[in-house]
C-alpha cells in the first residue's frame, strides 16, 4: 500500500473514531427512585434494594457513604452525568443524600 493511501485510510479511521468517541465510567442506576429516599427512615438495606451495589463506598466526616454514579463523557455532543451520594448514620439509616444530573432530568427541580 502506498504511503498516501495508508495516510488516507488512517486519517478516515481517526476521524470516524473521534466522531463516535465517548467514555463511560460508573454504573447505571434507577434515578426515578431517588425521591423514595427518606432521611432518618430509609435503611442501608432498602437503599441496596433500590439501587443495587454502590459504585464507590467511603467515609465522609466519619459516616459511611455510598456513591452511585454514571458518567458518559463525549468528545462531541452533550456529556451526561448522574450521581447519588448517600450518607448513613451509625445505625445504617440515611442521614443525608445528594443527587446531581447534567443535563438536568425532565421534571427535576
Amino acid at each position: 500500500m502506498k504511503l498516501e493511501s495508508w495516510l488516507r485510510v488512517t486519517g478516515c479511521f481517526v476521524v470516524s473514531l473521534a466522531l463516535v468517541a465517548c467514555l463511560t465510567v460508573g454504573r447505571e442506576f434507577d434515578t426515578s427512585k431517588v425521591g423514595q429516599l427518606v432521611i432518618g427512615h430509609t435503611t442501608r438495606d432498602e437503599v441496596h434494594r433500590m439501587f443495587g451495589e454502590p459504585w464507590r463506598t467511603g467515609l465522609e466526616d466519619g459516616r459511611r457513604t455510598w456513591t452511585y454514579g454514571h458518567y458518559r463523557y463525549k468528545l462531541f455532543g452533550t456529556t451526561e452525568t448522574r450521581d447519588l451520594v448517600v450518607r448513613f448514620d451509625p445505625n445504617g439509616v440515611v442521614a443525608s443524600y445528594t443527587f446531581n444530573a447534567a443535563p438536568p432530568l425532565e421534571g427535576s427541580l
